[in-house]
């Protein structure tokens, strides 16, 4: 298991820390993964995803399960990311992804599991 930089500890803190409130009790609601809907809980299992590639020049990040950003980038390059796979509803409707969903829906939300990449990506 990859090392956690003190930087993105960091972030993975200030992005929680700026998760709106459930109660009044000043609890933060855990956020949802915009790709499989399950809950985000604050640690490990939790990564930041661009839609937009950095190396495309993308900015926007979101928080997602570790598992749901390895496979998104297990499945698609960073060219059909930026090119036809940048909005959750498109990545949601890629038919890999769209399998990898249904699978993932019934896993706990600290769920982590290594994704390979498909044969075409290897290439």
């Amino acid at each position: 298991m990859p090392r956690i930089s003190a930087k993105q500890t960091r972030t993975r803190l200030k992005i929680a820390a700026q998760a709106p409130d459930s109660e009044a009790s000043g609890e933060a609601a855990p956020a949802d993964c915009p790709l499989c809907g399950r809950p985000l809980i604050p640690g490990p299992s939790v990564d930041e995803h661009h839609l937009v590639p950095k190396s495309r020049r993308g900015r926007d990040k979101f928080l997602v399960h570790r598992v749901c950003h390895t496979k998104i980038h297990a499945t698609l390059s960073e060219k059909e990311l930026a090119d036809h796979y940048n909005t959750w509803e498109a990545l949601r409707a890629q038919p890999e992804i769209t399998v990898f969903i249904d699978w993932v829906r019934k896993k706990p939300p600290e769920f982590m599991a290594r994704n390979v990449k498909t044969k075409a990506m290897r290439r």
